[in-house]
């Protein structure tokens, strides 16, 4: 089966790296059209939309912190500016930071949710009002985390966003059905991304030999990898996936209810 996303034009955030990045450049050798790629570091952003670019995808880079209530609608704005619609949104975007119960503060509180739900909603929005005029349906996934089901201790307030994310996953997914707008998301389970390297190896103190202990205690005897990510994402994206909304994937390898 060839998954393909020919004549599409796609908005997809957290592009400049990691999972967003992997699925931008799955979504342009799969054939899209055009790409709006969004991040906070213009001089990287410019250089993935030139490389994403010669793959024969006209791809666009808008630098933005989606902590500002003003970019969601700002995004999506210049993305009908260039490529007149959006058929395809990606909530790929989103700030890990360890909050717990114990040591939580409302600054956690506010920026993880400000990032990771705030911002996607008011993309959703913007993107199915879009899709709704043109009327030709469309596709969104989010980018989710099997932390939504609960989450270890120290990632209380980030499970909340997901799971925050998750319902409205949904909740969107059956507003807008007869709208032929199909929206999906992936709870992600531990992933090897630059973003974790960096959490591991350097913010918890775990140092360099921090992935190969990681690996050795998965089943697979591997994290997952960026790639393993964007092809279910482009899959939930493209036709392929058939009239399928409303789903919420377990991309783990630790089988959920499961007692280990």
């Amino acid at each position: 089966m060839e998954v393909r996303l020919d004549g599409r034009i796609v908005l997809v955030t957290g592009a400049t790296q990691g999972i967003g990045r992997a699925v931008a450049e799955a979504l342009a050798r799969s054939g899209a059209a055009g790409l709006l790629i969004t991040g906070r570091d213009r001089k990287r952003g410019d250089a993935v939309a030139a490389e994403l670019s010669t793959i024969g995808t006209a791809t666009v880079f808008a630098a933005a912190d989606l902590a500002d209530p003003e970019a969601p609608a700002r995004l999506a704005g210049a993305c009908i500016e260039r490529f007149g619609r959006i058929d395809g949104l990606v909530n790929a975007a989103g700030l890990t930071d360890r909050a717990s119960f114990v040591d939580a503060t409302l600054d956690d509180w506010s920026s993880l949710f400000a990032v990771n739900a705030r911002a996607p909603f008011f993309l959703m929005q913007a993107a199915i009002a879009d899709m709704k005029r043109h009327g030709q349906g469309g596709a969104i996934v989010n980018i989710l985390s099997i932390n939504a089901h609960c989450g270890s201790p120290e990632l209380a307030v980030y499970s909340a966003t997901k799971g925050a994310l998750a319902t409205l996953t949904k909740n969107a997914a059956n507003a807008h059905r007869f709208d032929r707008i199909r929206v999906n998301g992936i709870n992600v389970g531990w992933t090897d991304t630059p973003a974790e390297r960096v959490m591991q190896a350097e913010t918890l103190g775990q140092g360099p030999g921090w992935l190969d202990a990681a690996n050795a205690t998965q089943p697979f005897g591997r994290l997952f990898s960026v790639t393993d990510i964007a092809n279910l994402a482009v899959f939930l994206l493209s036709d392929a996936a058939g009239p399928m909304t409303g789903t919420l994937v377990d991309q783990e390898q630790w089988v959920i209810g499961a007692n280990r």
